[in-house]
């Protein structure tokens, strides 16, 4: 009688706190999927190849949304490229390593909402809904042909990319670091929570994949234990435009996007793409 009391009362512990780490999940998801990065990556962002000028976009329900826009100092129209970044991101170095990464392309690089000199709160719903807005900003620039805006999107951003896409005819697209979901990530991180029930902040992008028509270029990164190799593959899997698949070598999840490797791979994919559809 005595040890069946003991068990219970171990049992109840433990569901108890299984309770509260269930409920710290659901309380702090906002700040487990984000990590808003306030301060520049580089204080005064200039393109050595493009003329660099800040921005300040609204969103459709008024938020302000900051960042640079990159044009060639060649006459256009120019293609474009919409850059999304990661989760701890701010996308100031874009502006600074524009040259290597997008030689002869207007670029467009703006903060989420709350990172940087953006307002507002990271969601979700609110990035996507922005990053559709920027692709129809980005259409509408003098500057830019319409007909070839591409979109490159980093770790957590890959998500807002895919989904992107998904929503709008971009003409190809690069994905660094992505994944199959945010969702199947947290699960293999908390795997005795309930975090399908709690987690709000998805970004699915396995459901959008078979979406997408644009050639889609995939970057790895050699050593990453932020993404899994196995959660890119099932999204890979899915993209029925899989342009390639490529490993950085001597990368990890926070090294890739400023290596000269990956640079030079991405200038070369969109450059080729670009041409292509000009021919």
């Amino acid at each position: 009688m005595n040890n069946s009391k003991k068990i219970a009362g171990v049992a109840g512990v433990a569901s108890m706190l299984w309770l509260a780490l269930t409920l710290a999940v659901a309380a702090n998801q906002r700040r487990l999927v984000f990590n808003p990065a306030v301060k520049r990556d580089v204080d005064r962002p200039v393109s050595s190849a493009h003329r660099t000028r800040p921005v300040v976009l609204r969103s459709k329900d008024g938020t302000r949304l900051s960042g640079w826009l990159m044009t060639p100092t060649a006459p256009g129209p120019h293609p474009g490229v919409v850059y999304f970044g990661g989760r701890s991101e701010e996308v100031s170095w874009v502006a600074r390593d524009a040259g290597q990464l997008f030689p002869g392309m207007a670029v467009l690089a703006v903060n989420y909402r709350g990172y940087g000199d953006s307002h507002g709160d990271p969601a979700e719903l609110h990035m996507v809904d922005d990053g559709c807005m920027l692709f129809d900003w980005m259409g509408e620039h003098a500057h830019v042909d319409p007909k070839r805006i591409a979109l490159v999107g980093r770790s957590l951003g890959s998500g807002v990319a895919v989904q992107v896409a998904s929503a709008r005819e971009a003409h190809s697209v690069v994905l660094i670091t992505p994944y199959d979901s945010i969702l199947a990530i947290a699960k293999r991180r908390f795997r005795a929570l309930p975090v399908g029930y709690v987690l709000r902040h998805r970004f699915e992008s396995v459901k959008y994949a078979s979406n997408l028509k644009a050639p889609t270029y995939i970057l790895r990164a050699a050593s990453d234990d932020v993404v899994p190799h196995s959660h890119t593959d099932l999204l890979a899997a899915q993209l029925g435009t899989l342009h390639s698949d490529v490993t950085i070598p001597d990368s990890d999840h926070l090294t890739i996007p400023h290596l000269e490797a990956t640079q030079s791979r991405i200038a070369t994919f969109l450059t080729s793409q670009f041409s292509q559809a000009r021919a």
